[in-house]
């Protein structure tokens, strides 16, 4: 008789569940969140268990290469689809999850979520951390600014070059103001600091990868657009097509369709990884509105624009701009966005950004 095993993991324990295929549970039983622990357990079933199923989170890049070492079937789940299919539970308890888990694959009815490489996730934690660095500082820029506010001082058209300067000298006057602000004057000053280095570091990082200056051949497309796209598919061949990509960033419509009736179209989904579509949103920004040159992607965005609005065509190109770069990625060409350009001319600009990119981070 073969088995099906559900995990329910957290921090500092796991509960584990085992079910037949008729769907009786076996084994119910709490350990430490220890893949050598779980394999211990699981002991019995080892030559009989034919899926051990558990939630995608924080612990899933460093648990689920572990079970497999130890020759443990394991799924690691998508953690919308586990959440919708647990719903119907009346009570949620860890017991009660790594069941409903072990029935989840019993049934077979669940989505694979993919588990990265080590390397690409030590490139995501660079981008995480300098995100969460200008979002600090932001913060911290912006209550300086509204605790000026009580005493009247507004800073609207000061720019963050001269902002320290300015904000001394509108609170010289008072002493205790002073010294307060001059704390948090400083505390902006580290962050940004430690901002640009990681921010440096990323644009080093993206002038040695010969697939990311391919993508920074796509106008509108920087450093954090092409890294944060490249970590974040990882693997190119797990999307059969190209225009996949799009719908795994969040950038097709939803849809809600019930008989002949009811069938509707809405917004993006925004599912997926949000900081990747925000990159390709400001990059189809970038090529509408700055690139000044001829661009068949920017004409078919424009053209668009006119018929709807800017925001949708917008949408639209950071659409594209997935499709393309996969495609670009699997089939190993180069984009040229003007059709009259020659090969000649293509690889000559495309040599010179190299150069550019390489010499001024070397």
């Amino acid at each position: 008789m073969e088995f099906f095993c559900g995990l329910d993991v957290g921090m500092d324990e796991t509960a584990i569940c085992v079910v037949d295929a008729a769907g009786k549970a076996t084994l119910e039983t709490v350990v430490v969140t220890d893949p050598d622990a779980i394999r211990t357990a699981l002991a019995p079933y080892l030559g009989r268990l034919r899926r051990l199923g558990h939630e995608a989170g924080s612990l899933s890049a460093w648990l689920h290469p572990e079970l497999l070492k130890l020759g443990l079937p394991a799924v690691c789940l998508e953690t919308l689809h586990v959440r919708a299919a647990l719903k119907a539970q009346r009570n949620k308890t860890d017991r009660a999850d790594a069941l409903g888990i072990a029935h989840i694959m019993r049934t077979g009815w669940f989505r694979k979520a993919h588990i990265k490489s080590e390397a690409c996730y030590r490139l995501r934690l660079l981008l995480t951390h300098r995100r969460n660095l200008k979002r600090k500082f932001l913060d911290l820029e912006n209550a300086i600014r509204h605790s000026l506010k009580v005493f009247g001082i507004r800073l609207s058209r000061v720019g963050r070059g001269g902002f320290a300067q300015a904000v001394r000298e509108a609170v010289a006057h008072d002493a205790l103001v002073s010294e307060l602000i001059d704390a948090m004057l400083n505390a902006r000053a580290a962050l940004w600091k430690e901002y640009c280095r990681l921010h440096d570091l990323v644009v080093k990082l993206v002038a040695g990868h010969e697939l990311c200056r391919r993508f920074m051949q796509i106008p509108g497309v920087g450093p954090i657009a092409a890294l944060s796209f490249m970590t974040a598919i990882d693997d190119p061949s797990r999307f059969r097509r190209s225009r996949d990509v799009a719908a795994y960033f969040g950038l097709t419509s939803r849809r809600w369709q019930s008989g002949s009736s009811i069938d509707v179209k809405g917004r993006i989904s925004k599912a997926g990884d949000g900081d990747v579509r925000r990159a390709l949103y400001e990059a189809a920004s970038a090529l509408l509105t700055r690139y000044r040159k001829k661009d068949k992607v920017k004409s078919w965005g424009l053209a668009l624009a006119k018929r709807s609005s800017h925001r949708k065509a917008v949408v639209a190109v950071a659409r594209k701009l997935a499709v393309i770069m996969h495609a670009m990625w699997t089939t190993g060409t180069f984009y040229c966005g003007d059709p009259d350009t020659s090969a000649a001319e293509m690889r000559a600009e495309t040599t010179a950004k190299q150069r550019k990119l390489l010499g001024a981070y070397a």
